[in-house]
C-alpha cells in the first residue's frame, strides 16, 4: 500500500492581509524527482485561517489520482489547525465557511490521514515557510495564484 507525507505552511501579514500557502508532498518509499510534488500560492485581502485551510485543501487534493485508503501523514505548522478540523463551529468555520468546507471535505475524503503538528525547529518548516512567503509576496503583485515548486527547489527538501 501506499503511504504519502504532506508537510503545509501558511502565513498572512497583517491578519487580514496578504497570505501565503506552501505544501510539500512526498511518497515514502520511492527516491528521486516522481517521489515529490509541492506548490505554493498566495491571496490578497485574506486571514491567516484561509491560507491554512487552503494550504491543507490543496494538499489534501494533490492526492487525487491515489486511491482513498491511502495512508497519510500530515505535517502542519499552524498550531490551531486540527482542533478547527474537528469543531463544527470553530473559528474557523465561523470566519472563512467556504475555505473550511472544502477543508472538511478533503479531509473527510481521506479516512486513513494522521495530524501531526510539526515541530518549530524542524527543517521542513523553513523550507515550507520560505515558499509561503513566496507566495505572499507574489500575490501582492500578481493577485491570487498557485505554482509549482520547481523540482530543482523540491531535491532540497530537509523532510
Amino acid at each position: 500500500m501506499v503511504a504519502v507525507t504532506l508537510w503545509i505552511a501558511s502565513l498572512c501579514r497583517p491578519d487580514p492581509g496578504y497570505g501565503g500557502w506552501a505544501y510539500v508532498r512526498r511518497t515514502d518509499g520511492e527516491t528521486g524527482a516522481a517521489a515529490i510534488k509541492g506548490a505554493a500560492g498566495g491571496e490578497r485581502r485574506t486571514s491567516g485561517a484561509k491560507m491554512s485551510l487552503a494550504a491543507l485543501t490543496e494538499a489534501l487534493e494533490s492526492l487525487s489520482e491515489l486511491p482513498a485508503d491511502t495512508t497519510v501523514t500530515l505535517r502542519f505548522s499552524d498550531p490551531d489547525l486540527a482542533g478547527q478540523l474537528v469543531a463544527a463551529d470553530g473559528d474557523y468555520a465561523a470566519a472563512e465557511p467556504e475555505a473550511w468546507a472544502a477543508a472538511r471535505a478533503a479531509v473527510a475524503a481521506r479516512p486513513v490521514l494522521e495530524l501531526i503538528p510539526a515541530s518549530p525547529t524542524d527543517a521542513a518548516n523553513g523550507f515550507l515557510a520560505a515558499w509561503a512567503e513566496f507566495g505572499l509576496d507574489t500575490s501582492k503583485s500578481r493577485g491570487s495564484f498557485k505554482a509549482a515548486i520547481p523540482k530543482p527547489n523540491l531535491m532540497k527538501f530537509p523532510g
